[in-house]
């Protein structure tokens, strides 16, 4: 299972009861945060977002949007007793701010965090169930997208099936990774018989902040759901080259390039009071896409 709860889809100016760029997203067992604009912890207050399970945050770039609520957010898990691990990817700069930030307050986290500059495009986290692999995308200063992809699913035993065919107890995590069982006669048993095919992985792909670009289709290619930045509407394609962002044609333009099963988009331009033209116009060229509403969690 994966789902992604939006906490922030406005850009640079919180504007009505729209907050900067933060969303989560959540499996079963754990949560990844993805960028951390002013009023997260409200949000994540709000939409009843648990801290604890917050194991890894992503910062795409360093531009005040995205990053101005993340010391507030640490500093709050230290205070709460926070005793497990935290990991943290983000541009190298960052380390810096955060040591400075800390040091001048007297602050000391009362948990480990791990800081993970991010420097080359790659996998960057190798976790039991998802990875996380980062990519460049073109703004005004270095910025990066994240796509995270779980992991093969193990095949679904038939335990009944198992023990008519005789297969022992031991030899059940191999059927799951696919393997057929030869018994002592040397009759095979084909691995279909005992077990059945699980459900294809799900993946995601953000895009934080970027220029039009069709190089991203590649990266993000046959992802289930794609956040595109859509920053202005069709009609101020210029204004959104000149300041390295995007609009809602082009982020359409890239879902349909990737052959994405569904489109988000989000980082509203605070000139914008009502959204639906935003849709209106994405889904003219892609017609699955949707907007990134905050507190909207979306089911992979």
């Amino acid at each position: 299972m994966l789902a992604l709860t939006i906490l922030g889809n406005n850009s640079a100016l919180p504007a009505f009861d729209r907050n900067p760029t933060a969303q989560v997203l959540q499996t079963l067992d754990e949560s990844f945060l993805i960028d951390c604009g002013e009023g997260t912890q409200m949000q994540m207050t709000k939409y009843k977002i648990r801290r604890s399970k917050i194991g890894h945050i992503f910062i795409s770039h360093l531009h005040g949007d995205h990053y101005f609520g993340l010391i507030g957010l640490l500093t709050s898990m230290s205070l709460l007793n926070r005793t497990q691990e935290l990991h943290l990817h983000a541009p190298a700069e960052l380390e810096t701010i955060i040591n400075l930030q800390l040091k001048v307050a007297d602050t000391h986290l009362c948990y480990p965090l791990h800081f993970h500059a991010l420097q080359e495009e790659g996998l960057i986290v190798d976790g039991k169930k998802i990875q996380v692999y980062c990519f460049k995308v073109l703004h005004r200063i270095a910025c990066w997208g994240f796509l995270f992809r779980q992991k093969k699913n193990p095949r679904k035993l038939d335990a009944a099936r198992a023990v008519t065919y005789e297969v022992p107890a031991a030899f059940y995590e191999k059927l799951q990774q696919g393997e057929d069982y030869v018994n002592k006669k040397g009759t095979i048993i084909p691995n279909e018989e005992v077990t059945t095919a699980a459900s294809k992985p799900k993946s995601y792909a953000y895009c934080a902040d970027t220029i039009y670009d069709e190089g991203l289709a590649e990266k993000v290619k046959e992802v289930d759901l794609l956040y595109h930045e859509t920053t202005y509407l069709k009609d101020l394609h210029e204004r959104a080259a000149s300041r390295f962002h995007s609009t809602t044609i082009q982020a359409a333009e890239i879902a349909k390039k990737a052959n994405v099963k569904k489109l988000l988009i989000g980082h509203f331009s605070s000139r914008y009071e009502i959204l639906d033209e935003f849709l209106m116009e994405a889904v003219e060229v892609f017609e699955n896409t949707e907007l990134a509403l905050e507190g909207v969690c979306y089911q992979l």
